[in-house]
């Protein structure tokens, strides 16, 4: 099946919710405390990777700090497919503001999201902006946050008159401020919300497994948890499992083993991956000449990754057809993991 913008969107519901689901697990099985950990890491990675060099592709290098960091989020996220809002009040103080559904926490899981773990993100992120920008002067100030029940995480990055402690880069005043209401005619534009659809889609794809791509980085080293890798797995098969059915691309007659395995070479091919597909009797076979998806992360342990990524896959399987028989192989060839899964009916 060839790749296409619906395959492109399975591949951003999946990883959504894979992103979502790590998270709520660590909640619930290792407490807010390891929880947290994890997503200031994640975003601390992430704001390393890509907040200097975003900035001069979006053209924002020459605004005035403030600015240019709630632009940043503005146009960023709204490219990954995030709801976004922005509000400039002077070249000192600009508005960025995250409307509900967030995509972070989707669906009913934002209900169990720990005001910490939420603000996590801000302080991995959002406070580290002057920091990065070399401006001392520059923090973030949240004034609401979806998980504590409010419309939307919003607040505004603020030049002040002095530098800031480390403590002081992200503060919290509820109640005191609201971010004026959002002109979409008057916001900026990039040339990028011109592009074609086909394009979009794919940017939006890209802005999940990137979300995956941190993940699998950071769990490698994060203490708390005994086995990160294996709650990964646990994790990934859940989500496997409950929206199998959503991406599904397609329904009706069809032997079993082949319905399914079209599936997954449309995903894997969907994600950038060198996928093939034959039929051999009653099996289907796909193999993957290299894992692309963990390239330059520098992981100590790939076919153990490997694995706990292979478990969506798994997942997805038995929600199709619990019958039919999902088995994997794995080595690895010049330091990336190849693969061969095996669709028997069962």
């Amino acid at each position: 099946m060839e790749s296409t913008p619906t395959s492109w969107r399975a591949v951003s519901t999946l990883y959504n919710a894979l992103v979502t689901g790590l998270v709520v697990s660590l909640v619930a099985r290792h407490g807010s405390g390891v929880a947290r950990e994890y997503v200031f890491r994640h975003f601390r990675r992430q704001h390393l990777e890509k907040f200097l060099p975003g900035l001069a592709k979006l053209g924002l290098a020459g605004q005035p700090h403030a600015v240019a960091c709630a632009l940043y989020h503005y146009h960023s996220n709204a490219l990954g497919g995030v709801k976004t809002e922005y509000y400039r009040e002077s070249d000192r103080k600009a508005w960025v503001r995250y409307p509900p559904p967030r995509w972070m926490w989707r669906g009913t899981s934002i209900a169990a999201i720990p005001h910490e773990v939420s603000a996590a993100m801000l302080h991995g992120w959002h406070g580290h902006n002057g920091v990065s920008l070399g401006n001392p002067r520059l923090g973030f100030v949240c004034t609401g946050m979806t998980v504590d029940g409010m419309p939307g995480l919003e607040g505004y990055y603020l030049e002040h008159d002095h530098d800031l402690a480390p403590d002081e880069r992200v503060r919290f005043a509820y109640g005191k401020e609201t971010m004026p209401r959002f002109d979409p005619d008057a916001a900026p534009r990039l040339e990028a919300e011109s592009w074609p659809a086909e394009r979009l889609e794919r940017t939006r794809r890209r802005y999940a497994m990137d979300y995956v791509r941190t993940m699998l980085a950071v769990l490698e080293d994060l203490p708390g948890v005994p086995d990160p890798m294996a709650e990964l797995a646990r994790v990934a098969r859940l989500v496997g499992l409950q929206f199998y059915e959503e991406t599904a691309l397609e329904t009706g007659a069809g032997e079993s083993a082949a319905i399914f395995g079209r599936w997954l070479h449309a995903m894997l091919e969907a994600q950038g991956e060198e996928v093939t597909l034959a039929v051999e009797g009653n099996t289907v076979a796909i193999e993957l000449a290299g894992w692309k998806l963990p390239e330059g992360l520098g992981l100590h342990d790939l076919p153990q990754a490997f694995r706990a990524w292979n478990e969506l896959w798994a997942g997805a399987s038995a929600a199709h057809d619990r019958f039919l028989r999902f088995d994997a192989t794995s080595n690895l060839v010049d330091g990336r993991p190849s693969a061969r899964w095996r669709l028997t009916p069962g």
